[in-house]
């Protein structure tokens, strides 16, 4: 089931979310909620999709990026983004850490705030603690995109949307972005 996907401006996108037990992550309806989710972030499609981007106030969110979400990108641009393929899992109650400071620039897009990009400075790697999808400690080590990613999920998880980062200068339709920026390297 696809799930309808909130837009900026529903308060549940400003607010921090709510953390989950391992018994409620376990219960039918928040497994069946991580399985729609997937099948909402996979139809968007996405790379990630938190909780508040449906209308839950949760601190849960799915990520996965495909090597089918990556075929647009030359050899060059996967290179400078350090973006590879990454599983389809779920994060829960995260804790992140910055191991770099907030240094790498590129546009960002948002599934709540279709059809803009602005550029975006975050941290290269970070480690996260969460729960897993059957509420078991993990620690992810992260860089590159993928870093981003988490980055962009976890800040849904405490309200904040890309655009509180965003250099704002830098806002624009994704339309004028392919016409004017897509080709332009990154700055650090």
């Amino acid at each position: 089931m696809r799930l309808k996907i909130v837009q900026v401006g529903e308060p549940v996108l400003r607010a921090p979310s709510q953390e989950l037990s391992k018994d409620q992550i376990l219960s039918p309806k928040i497994q069946n909620l991580i399985e729609y989710m997937r099948e909402t972030v996979r139809d968007a499609p996405g790379v990630g999709l938190a909780a508040p981007q449906i209308g839950e106030s949760l601190r849960l969110a799915v990520i996965e990026d495909k090597a089918d979400y990556q075929k647009s990108l030359t050899q060059d641009e996967l290179k400078d983004r350090e973006r590879r393929e990454v599983p389809f899992h779920i994060i829960v109650n995260p804790v992140i850490e910055l191991l770099t400071e907030p240094t790498v620039t590129f546009f960002e897009g948002c599934l709540s705030l279709p059809g803009f990009t602005a550029l975006v400075s975050r941290a290269k790697a970070v480690r996260v603690h969460c729960l897993d999808h059957r509420g078991e400690s993990r620690i992810i080590e992260a860089s590159g995109w993928y870093a981003r990613i988490l980055q962009h999920e976890i800040d849904h998880l405490n309200g904040a949307l890309y655009i509180d980062r965003m250099q704002t200068r830098s806002f624009s339709s994704l339309e004028n972005y392919t016409r004017h920026w897509k080709d332009k390297h990154r700055t650090e």
